[in-house]
């Protein structure tokens, strides 16, 4: 019996089939008529609208020429379609990279780009073939919230030169603080037309998710900004005065130049991509599974994830993930599965081969307005306020992470914020701990009070009883061992109920361990009750076992064995 009830409570672990077989694949099988082609078309071409422009933007806002932005929606887009665990995730360049690549770009050069992309490419493979995407989603919402805020902040600032056409003295500082006093020394230098192409763009955008949401509104944006520079000639930089236009054709697979020394000088911006993209990814598939019902699979999304960065670098790419606004895009805009983002690559593709010569036509200012806007959203003003009024807590994690990504290092950000959080988790933890003392089984003398065990159990004055509640682990060792500690001055028999307790750890154990000990020593017979099979497996590893201690199932059960101690004696 007991072995059935430990069954119902250990479903068997998932297959590996169950876990990596890409989601395209359980699409298929379960039917794919025409009008779910038709739907995942027309989501397809509403997505592809929508990153064409943001593509190219994240690209040039990363340091890179404009078209390894629309290689890596293209290529990492169709791979993270086809062999993701996610129906609706869209990928390619995502905002949240813009920072870790401009400053690989800026150390490394684009050979150090593609390199770093094609190492974090194979770590994330083994992140997701080691089954530890599961792990991702532990990071701690406050820390998802600030670090998105400042990298929402340092990408507004890295747009500050185009949106009002500045033209600064040397090269545009990294660090906040930096740029900001070279951005205020190149004040004088503000361009009208670019400024009034920006305020454009971002006032087009604005109006139409307004008054028509279901519209493009950042390809209508940026073609109508276009088009008033082409028409007034005003003197505002393009695509076509700075980088000569974007190529017609998709760039042929090469390895990047790889050595040792080369790889060892971009790993820390390798495991940064990977460590971000995991964390963009499948916080973008929660995303699509809270807006759809369904359920993605964390490590096969991440599978997929580094075959499209290593993909991506081959074709001259960059940094490819699951991205949260072109994702939800997509399911809003109807799609049925990841055939949709399979036709929103190839559309990219089509649009690439065929209007290569119109993107010459698109001002720098336009592109900077749409990631302005960009900006906007990913700053999550409503959940940075609402954390900021919850605790202390979860406030000092926020701006925490949010001030160090900002002022610091993005990597650093996450670290800290992690680790105060993990922090603040463990104290919350351990305060939720209790341990509850019944000073006799023996019905006393007094008025009716509320027990938490039943008095017609009874039995024996010389018994205790202590009923520990909650997760007992490291963070709570200490307040339960001062109360264990005092087992020497009870009485014959002491028993310690676990029923409640769903967790035990190795120093958990050993506290046990060492109480054990101590009641050995002091005559008094230790039982300890309730405790579940895993619970007991953990105590008996660490030596708490017989003749130490006994076990029961339950109060009633331990009382029965001391009845039958006391028939013997």
């Amino acid at each position: 019996m007991d072995q059935l009830r430990q069954a119902m409570h250990q479903p068997a672990k998932p297959t590996f089939s169950e876990l990596f077989t890409p989601k395209l694949v359980t699409v298929l099988r379960e039917g794919y008529t025409s009008e779910h082609l038709k739907a995942d078309a027309i989501a397809g071409l509403t997505v592809a609208i929508v990153a064409l422009p943001l593509s190219m933007a994240i690209a040039i806002a990363s340091g890179v020429t404009p078209e390894r932005g629309l290689y890596t929606s293209i290529v990492g887009g169709f791979i993270i379609s086809a062999l993701g665990g996610s129906r609706f995730q869209i990928g390619g360049p995502a905002g949240a990279f813009i920072v870790l690549v401009a400053a690989t770009v800026a150390r490394a050069g684009i050979d150090g780009l593609l390199l770093a992309t094609m190492m974090a490419g194979i770590f994330l493979l083994a992140i997701g073939y080691l089954r530890l995407g599961t792990y991702i989603k532990f990071i701690p919402y406050p820390v998802t919230v600030g670090f998105t805020a400042g990298i929402a902040i340092i990408i507004f600032s890295g747009q500050i030169v185009e949106l009002f056409g500045l033209k600064l003295a040397g090269p545009e500082p990294g660090p906040l603080v930096p740029k900001l006093m070279a951005l205020g020394e190149a004040a004088g230098t503000i361009n009208p037309a670019a400024t009034f192409v920006a305020v454009l763009t971002i006032a087009a955008i604005a109006l139409m998710k307004r008054w028509r949401p279901k519209w493009p509104a950042m390809l209508i944006a940026i073609g109508l900004a276009s088009l008033v520079v082409a028409l007034f000639s005003l003197p505002a930089e393009t695509i076509g005065t700075r980088y000569r236009g974007i190529p017609r054709s998709l760039q042929m697979p090469a390895f990047p130049a790889v050595s040792l020394d080369k790889a060892i000088d971009v790993l820390p911006d390798a495991i940064a991509f990977a460590l971000l993209g995991a964390i963009e990814s499948l916080l973008s598939a929660v995303v699509a599974d809270g807006m759809t019902g369904r359920r993605h699979r964390s490590n096969c999304e991440l599978v997929a994830q580094g075959f499209a960065n290593i993909a991506s670098a081959l074709f001259g790419g960059i940094c490819a993930t699951g991205t949260i606004a072109r994702t939800a895009t997509n399911v809003r805009a109807g799609a049925h599965g990841p055939v949709s983002g399979m036709i929103h690559s190839v559309i990219l593709l089509v649009l690439m081969l065929v209007a290569a010569p119109l993107a010459s036509y698109i001002p720098l200012a336009a592109l900077a307005g749409v990631l302005a806007v960009v900006c906007w959203n990913m700053f999550e003003k409503q959940a940075f306020a609402t954390l900021l009024r919850a605790s202390r807590g979860d406030a000092l994690v926020l701006m925490a992470t949010f001030l160090i990504v900002i002022f610091r290092d993005l990597t650093e950000g996450i670290v800290v914020g992690f680790a105060l959080g993990s922090i603040l988790f463990i104290d919350r933890m351990a305060k939720s701990i209790a341990v509850e003392a019944d000073q006799s089984l023996v019905q006393e003398d007094v008025a009716d009070r509320a027990s938490a065990y039943d008095s017609s159990e009874a039995s024996d004055a010389d018994t205790v009883v202590y009923r520990i509640s909650g997760a007992f682990f490291f963070g709570a060792a200490s307040t339960v061992g001062t109360v264990l500690d005092r087992i020497a001055d009870q009485r014959k028999n002491f028993i310690l109920d676990c029923s409640a307790v769903p967790f035990f750890d190795s120093t958990a154990a050993n506290v046990i361990e060492g109480a054990a000990h101590k009641a050995r020593r002091a005559g008094v017979r230790f039982i300890i009750s309730g405790a579940s099979p895993q619970t007991r497996r953990m105590l008996i590893n660490h030596g708490v076992k017989r003749p130490l201690v006994t076990y029961a199932a339950s109060i009633r059960d331990a009382r029965t064995q001391l009845k039958g101690k006391r028939r013997t004696e």
